[in-house]
């Protein structure tokens, strides 16, 4: 394992990925991270959909208009998700365990993508959330946050650069 510090500079954005299958040791590795990340009042209410069914990853990424198309060359998209009803912080609590999945992937030398779900669909104004659900078997009282994609990585990214860490947006005491 890295230090966390080297790990957090090294995790970037990866859209491109080779045609090799991730193992099932790893992805245990990264379903472990997104169980044990914490969660309000312990509840731990998120729900995780694996896939690595090519026809239903293409299926997913064709569930809203941008930013989704290079799903199709992952192996694997993992879908976070949570019922509000049950949970009012579900999609803080999906997002940290999205982060800690991403964290995981990255640490075993895969590379990952966020693809935001939530608020986003079609121009004819269909949800991507009723698209994914309806590939899914996804019940209707669960709200999708995003869709992981996940894979070996097919291209490589620069360190993140510290010189551009935007530190005058960090403020101490008061504004």
């Amino acid at each position: 394992m890295k230090e966390f510090k080297d790990l957090v500079q090294a995790r970037r954005s990866h859209r491109k990925f080779s045609d090799k299958e991730i193992s099932g040791d790893d992805v245990k590795a990264i379903l472990r991270a997104a169980l044990m990340s914490p969660t309000s009042k312990g509840c731990r209410k998120w729900q995780f959909v694996v896939v690595d069914n090519k026809t239903d990853i293409e299926k997913i990424a064709d569930a809203k208009e941008l930013g989704s198309q290079f799903l199709k060359g992952a192996p694997l998209a993992i879908v976070v998700l949570g019922n509000p009803l049950e949970n009012d912080c579900w999609i803080e609590d999906g997002a940290i365990a999205a982060i800690s999945m991403q964290y995981q992937a990255e640490d075993l030398g895969l590379g990952s993508c966020w693809i935001q779900i939530r608020a986003r669909g079609l121009n004819d104004g269909t949800s991507a959330t009723s698209v994914i659900s309806g590939v899914l078997d996804i019940p209707e009282q669960y709200e999708l946050l995003c869709v992981l994609a996940i894979g070996h990585k097919a291209d490589e990214r620069k360190l993140q650069d510290e010189d551009k860490l935007k530190w005058e947006n960090v403020h101490v005491d008061k504004f």
